[in-house]
């Protein structure tokens, strides 16, 4: 059973971290990495790794996905050091957040259809809807010159204008869920998280959850992008025939896999033994300035790495 993590905030340590997969399916390689990655990044800190199923989008979701993965994670040792949260639990702490917005007139209901919004990309400036939508969408205003640039952990300075390139951001949408950007913020701050680490996918997301976080007064954590694994042709695992789940019966060749992926020695790992001896050694070995600078790793290249037998 999940936890309310509302006092979570209160008892954070230095590092706390977290891996935060949605259940649309089983975890692949490149879950794997972001997973592990995550995980050794909190135990190189001497901090906590946590996990939260974010379980948002009932009509991509998958029956039973989301015990799988928890399942996976077990096989692999993975386990979270606090309670699993799910958020499709939480939905009264984000309605929270989005009163608040709204009383403060950094949020507005949106009665604009997507086809709509086609001539400008998608991008919301202004309400082109034709009429009011009997269950509106609610977005958070971003106003013109709305700049935020970060230092990333891993890829460097990022900086964007919100505004020009994402516009005004979805928080409840038309359909009545929540959105991921609304719920992430609430959540990451409400579990005490100092440090995201995540794919490189999500880069991008970071500066308009920050200026979220900044509407809302809440804390901004730390945050690391890993490299996305790609296939042959550069698509993400998840959406190509290279996304196969990863062995929840074998999970040392994964575990290995990901590790040299990592830019870290194979020859680092003891060549036998189980899980709990992988994990340690890799976790009193794991060195976060051997972690490759680059936005994407071609799903072939962890087995062809030449990390893998450096010193």
């Amino acid at each position: 059973m999940s936890a309310a993590p509302d006092s979570a905030a209160d008892s954070a340590p230095v590092y706390r971290g977290r891996f935060a997969p949605s259940p649309t399916g089983p975890l692949h390689f490149g879950s794997l990495l972001a997973c592990f990655g995550s995980w050794l990044l909190a135990r190189h800190a001497g901090g906590e790794w946590w996990v939260r199923v974010e379980d948002l989008d009932p009509p991509r979701e998958i029956a039973g996905a989301a015990d799988r993965q928890l399942a996976t994670l077990a096989a692999f040792g993975l386990v979270s050091d606090g309670p699993v949260v799910r958020q499709s639990e939480r939905g009264d702490h984000y309605q929270a957040a989005l009163d608040t917005l709204l009383a403060d007139g950094r949020a507005f209901h949106c009665h604009c259809s997507r086809s709509e919004l086609a001539a400008t990309g998608g991008i919301h400036h202004q309400c082109v809807g034709s009429g009011k939508r009997a269950h509106p969408a609610v977005r958070l205003r971003v106003e013109p010159g709305t700049v935020i640039g970060f230092e990333d952990g891993l890829q460097g300075r990022f900086e964007q204008d919100v505004h020009a390139e994402a516009g005004d951001v979805v928080l409840r949408r038309a359909d009545g869920y929540w959105a991921y950007q609304l719920a992430v913020v609430v959540d990451d701050a409400a579990q005490g998280f100092s440090d995201i680490v995540r794919g490189a996918d999500l880069l991008d997301s970071t500066p308009r959850q920050i200026h979220l976080q900044r509407a809302l007064g809440l804390p901004t954590p730390r945050y690391l992008h890993l490299p996305l694994i790609v296939d042959g042709d550069g698509h993400k695992l998840s959406k190509s025939m290279a996304a196969l789940p990863i062995d929840d019966t074998d999970p040392l060749p994964s575990l290995r896999a990901a590790w040299v992926a990592l830019g870290q020695p194979a020859n680092r790992l003891p060549p036998a033994g189980g899980v709990p001896a992988l994990l340690r050694a890799a976790a009193a070995a794991f060195v976060p300035e051997r972690l490759p600078r680059q936005m994407r790793l071609p799903f072939a290249a962890p087995h062809n790495m030449p990390a893998a037998d450096a010193v």
